[in-house]
């Protein structure tokens, strides 16, 4: 079960560098969140076709065990460029073959997309949404001047029937949201 803090944990030595996290039912969440956010898809495919673009990663940080490989991760645009998600994804390696690990660590693909190509059989678990309070990372990753707020969940990518990926990810607030002014739209 992917664990919120453990997840954030693996990149911050204190969450509120990341944020503050608010579990919200998704009758809670605003419309456009929740059609972001409440389902069971990949979130690739789900935030390409909110931005009418496909995405590329943005590799941040990795951490790598002997279990686990993690990453902490921008999607953005390819139009152009403008920052659509945060993410944190925890990988165990075991349950995925050596050609989809490769494509992985080369840090050039969404995971989402490397997992459709490579026609894994996959079911992606909705664990929590959450409402999110920008801390000031999160801030200087979206290109935000305050602290407003955002919407995120955690979640579980079942890979041919194992509990393989953990993902936390967080999207970037929607243009015209209270208190969350962008200094820019590109990186």
């Amino acid at each position: 079960m992917p664990e919120l803090d453990a997840l954030v944990a693996l990149f911050y030595n204190s969450p509120a560098e990341l944020g503050r996290f608010v579990e919200r039912p998704a009758a809670e969440l605003p419309s456009v969140y929740q059609k972001l956010l409440a389902h069971n898809h990949h979130m690739t495919v789900t935030v390409e076709r909110h931005h009418g673009s496909l995405v590329d990663v943005r590799v941040l940080e990795r951490r790598i065990t002997d279990d686990h490989y993690a990453r902490k991760i921008l999607l953005t645009r390819q139009a152009d460029g403008r920052v659509v998600q945060f993410g944190i994804v925890r990988l165990i390696f075991a349950y995925l073959d050596e050609a989809i690990r490769r494509e992985i660590e080369a840090q050039a693909t969404p995971l989402g997309r490397i997992l459709i190509e490579h026609n894994v059989l996959r079911e992606v678990e909705l664990f929590k949404l959450l409402e999110v309070t920008p801390g000031p990372d999160l801030c200087r990753l979206f290109g935000a001047s305050s602290s407003g707020r955002t919407y995120g969940r955690t979640a579980l990518i079942h890979c041919n029937g194992e509990p393989a990926v953990e993902l936390l990810e967080i999207v970037t607030p929607e243009a015209g949201d209270s208190g969350f002014e962008a200094r820019n739209s590109g990186r």
